[in-house]
């Protein structure tokens, strides 16, 4: 009797041990890896090409609404864009500037992987402004301004951004826009006429409520703004913050990895009139404005909108700290 009923204990205990052995083994939960991102090295930015499209805007003088410079520049931009191999869109209109004066103004679109639903917004202006109201020698102020730092810089860069994308396609639809009348705003020159709301970044206006393609969105957009001179940094402006504090961060962290914190400082600055304003207000595309600042002028570069703003003035390890860290940024971008 004792040998049965020790059998009948040790076959409980075995089948106890085999029947939690089996439960713990069913209810183990699956490890979940998380899905690993792999870093796409960009191509490196060339500074001395950028610098090659600065000065070919610089050598057509001023372009100023109205100018032979202005409309030589448009079919250089039109020209260039095709080149590398980007679907074009001028998109004309007629827009008002502060002094009652109509003009035609044309943005240039560049997009690249038309058919992806996927897409970021890389933009700058390209027009000069039509004087030079900021210059310490009053003959100068009526007088159009170079527009070097303050717009070709800024196109330079992304002319030579599209070259990159023709040779290495990125994962994800990248549009550029080259908006103009953007500089054809009031100032202390033209302190005598009635104040305007709205009166700077009329390209940029017109196109936000306007879109060149009806329903066109993009994750985010970078607005770049005197983006060449020597001695600039570009602080996290109070706008971008605002409407796109998730693109500022990456941005800035990008150019951070990059060995460029010199140029992009950690720090905020208050609010700024610019293109990208328009583009979140109206569009609903949170865009960073890139902005240059000049700690020793306490503001913009030295000569913004004087009539020294000119070739003098470009730096190309600041070209290049702006491409690269851009380049950086839209090839990680996931489709």
């Amino acid at each position: 009797m004792k040998k049965e009923l020790l059998y009948v204990v040790c076959c409980t205990l075995y089948l106890a041990s085999c029947t939690n052995t089996k439960t713990a083994e069913e209810t183990k939960q699956p490890e979940v890896k998380t899905p690993e991102i792999k870093h796409i090295t960009p191509p490196d930015f060339n500074a001395d090409s950028a610098y090659v499209y600065v000065e070919a805007q610089a050598k057509m003088g001023p372009r100023e609404p109205g100018s032979k410079a202005h409309e030589q520049a448009v079919n250089y931009f039109e020209k260039k864009f095709k080149e590398y191999g980007a679907e074009v869109i001028i998109q004309k209109a007629t827009v008002t500037s502060f002094d009652q004066k109509k003009w035609l103004s044309k943005n240039i679109i560049a997009s690249f992987n038309p058919l992806s639903t996927s897409r970021v917004m890389l933009s700058a202006h390209w027009d000069s402004r039509p004087f030079c109201d900021r210059d310490s020698n009053t003959a100068n102020q009526k007088k159009a301004c170079p527009g070097v730092n303050d717009g070709a810089s800024g196109a330079g860069v992304l002319i030579e951004v599209a070259r990159e994308l023709a040779k290495q396609k990125p994962g994800i639809g990248i549009d550029i826009m080259l908006w103009d009348m953007e500089d054809y705003g009031q100032g202390s020159v033209e302190s005598n006429a009635p104040p305007l709301e709205d009166d700077w970044a009329l390209g940029s206006q017109y196109w936000s409520q306007n879109m060149h393609k009806p329903g066109y969105t993009a994750r985010f957009g970078i607005l770049l703004d005197m983006v060449g001179a020597k001695g600039t940094v570009f602080p996290k402006e109070e706008f971008s913050v605002f409407y796109a504090s998730q693109t500022v961060n990456k941005i800035w962290s990008t150019a951070s990895n990059l060995g460029y914190s010199n140029y992009f400082e950690n720090k905020q600055i208050g609010k700024i009139t610019d293109d990208h304003v328009y583009v979140n207000k109206f569009a609903s595309i949170p865009t960073v404005d890139i902005i240059g600042y000049s700690p020793d002028a306490g503001g913009f570069f030295r000569y913004h909108h004087c009539l020294k703003d000119d070739m003098s003035n470009i730096d190309k390890n600041t070209l290049k700290a702006v491409g690269q860290t851009l380049l950086e940024v839209i090839y990680n971008e996931q489709p």
